[in-house]
């Protein structure tokens, strides 16, 4: 069985930072991509940032260009997202997902959630 655990959520003002973990179990990792996607309440899921499973691709949303940066270390199972100069925007419940195909930005391509992570930045 797979599973897909987030941490690292938390209050933080803005311009600060904070950094995500998202570890899986119950599947082969190196052959998932990785993707973080959030969702502030009335708003639709919006994907964040993506890596491939050797790390060697990346995706970033505009919104977090220049700001945000994914990585990955395949021996812990674990994706990293670092999350600089925060903004009160970049305050939803952030999700990290695993999936088989490079499809960053959409949603329905990936396979297995997390349950998701709070990060609220105060102004």
């Amino acid at each position: 069985q797979v599973h897909v655990v987030e941490s690292g959520g938390g209050l933080v003002q803005a311009g600060g930072s904070l950094t995500l973990s998202c570890t899986a179990s119950g599947l082969t990792f190196v052959d998932y991509d990785v993707g973080w996607f959030r969702q502030a309440p009335g708003k639709e899921r919006e994907g964040v940032s993506c890596i491939s499973g050797t790390g060697g691709r990346t995706y970033y949303a505009d919104s977090v260009m220049g700001r945000f940066t994914i990585s990955r270390d395949n021996a812990k199972n674990t994706v990293y997202l670092q999350m600089n100069s925060l903004k009160p925007e970049d305050t939803a419940m952030y999700y990290c997902a695993a999936a088989s195909w490079w499809r960053p930005y959409d949603p329905s391509v990936y396979n297995y959630w997390g349950q998701g992570t709070q990060v609220t930045v105060s102004s």
